[in-house]
């Protein structure tokens, strides 16, 4: 990848990054329980994301080690509060634990496997409402107008019609909490055309029919579409599209997991393209970033939780919870 690319992309996500920092600030940082802060990434980002006036932090992990990295790196913990768990379980099951007693408003995951903390937050009933749980990324680059949420890359293996309808909604609340109106969503499929040979062309044509009769509100949602034809306007016109969404998508629903995963890492590593992540479907935000994720994301991706929160609490649609379990 030429460098310059890579230095333009870099540039339009690190702007994005300030955009939404700027926007969170005015508001109440969130108590999140950072669990297992052990390597230097996932301590300077709770760490940055707490300057930022973000996050109000507590480190859960072994003490010991949390307390050698922030002196070998000269990272200023002050009168952060740190409780002491062993191991990546334990942590996780203590954070969730606070937040089932409403001690924390948010977890952040630091240097663990998102399943492990995922399981702990399935585990407990007191974290969940009527929805399930997606995750969602926030790219932004140099070669898309406007940042890109992608959902689900990150927790939901092969959803179902019933799930993805759930994903669908979750996406369109997070992006209402950037008040810049109405999203666009695409239902990505390998194709436009509706084929029982691609079952998910089938579903992706299905949550549109929902999002006609109000099963899904709050977007204008329109599938199947393939890639190409969602973000590019000549794309759509030369296969002729016709549709409010196709070349101007701001939402890209994957049919399952590995198709988003994958699409998230090849716009990162290849394009350049910054992100910012969490889950929303449980009763609070959960941060949830790669173990490779900068700092800089770490803190993008706290604003963000911190503008899905205020959203929850003004009672403006962002239903972060579940009943069910993730895949």
């Amino acid at each position: 990848m030429p460098r310059a690319h890579s230095q333009e992309a870099s540039d339009a996500g690190n702007d994005f990054y300030r955009q939404l920092t700027q926007k969170a600030k005015p508001y109440t940082p969130l108590k999140t329980a950072v669990v297992m802060p052990v390597d230097k990434l996932s301590l300077e980002g709770a760490m940055r994301a707490a300057e930022e006036r973000l996050i109000l932090p507590i480190l859960i992990g072994p003490i010991h080690a949390m307390q050698h990295l922030a002196q070998k790196y000269k990272i200023k913990l002050g009168s952060v509060n740190l409780e002491d768990c062993p191991d990546e379980a334990s942590a996780s099951k203590r954070a969730v634990e606070l937040a089932a007693q409403s001690k924390v408003d948010a977890i952040m995951k630091g240097h663990l496997p998102t399943h492990i903390l995922l399981h702990a937050i399935v585990s407990e009933p007191l974290v969940h409402t009527d929805r399930r749980m997606s995750h969602v990324f926030v790219v932004c680059g140099k070669d898309y107008p406007k940042p890109l949420f992608i959902s689900d890359a990150a927790v939901n293996i092969d959803p179902d019609l019933k799930t993805k309808r759930d994903i669908v909604q979750n996406a369109i609340d997070l992006f209402r909490c950037m008040e810049t109106g109405k999203p666009k969503v695409a239902i990505l499929s390998a194709t436009e055309e509706i084929t029982r040979d691609l079952p998910d062309s089938v579903e992706a044509a299905a949550l549109s029919k929902m999002a006609d009769r109000g099963d899904i509100t709050g977007g204008v949602v329109d599938g199947p579409l393939a890639f190409d034809n969602a973000i590019s306007r000549d794309a759509a016109r030369v296969k002729g599209i016709r549709s409010h969404v196709a070349g101007d998508a701001d939402i890209l629903i994957m049919p399952d997991l590995q198709s988003g995963n994958m699409l998230y890492k090849q716009m990162r590593y290849l394009s350049g393209y910054e992100d910012a992540g969490i889950v929303v479907g449980a009763r609070i935000p959960i941060i949830v970033t790669s173990r490779a994720a900068s700092v800089e994301t770490r803190v993008a991706s706290s604003a963000l939780a911190v503008l899905a929160a205020r959203r929850h609490k003004a009672g403006k649609g962002l239903a972060l919870s579940i009943k069910e379990k993730v895949a």
